[in-house]
């Protein structure tokens, strides 16, 4: 087993406020395999903006802005994180789903 140390021990992070968090298992389970890197980027946003439920009302809008996206571009990173059941959308809600083992889903309605 490797040794872990900080590399930059006055660099350790701590939880602030306003925190956003990834769950393990998006890793451990497998469920990024079938993401496209926009829709990681996405994820990211969302993980970031969201509540203690998982919900943000980040606009389509803010959202482009935060990425440098086109809307076509956030909207097929929205229906891959529906197709892999990572996320609900209506707009403006977003909803982090709790990750379970499902099938992927053959359209982009939540």
């Amino acid at each position: 087993m490797i040794d872990k140390f900080p590399l930059q021990s006055h660099r350790l992070r701590h939880i602030p406020k306003g925190f956003g968090w990834a769950d393990h298992r998006l890793l451990r389970d497998g469920h990024i395999r079938n993401c496209s890197s926009d829709a990681l980027a996405l994820y990211l946003v969302l993980i970031c903006a969201s509540d203690g439920q998982g919900l943000s009302f980040y606009g389509d809008g803010l959202v482009c802005s935060l990425l440098g996206w086109s809307r076509g571009r956030l909207e097929a990173a929205r229906c891959n994180l529906i197709q892999q059941d990572l996320i609900a959308w209506e707009a403006p809600l977003y909803q982090i789903l709790e990750l379970v083992q499902r099938e992927v889903k053959d359209d982009c309605e939540s």
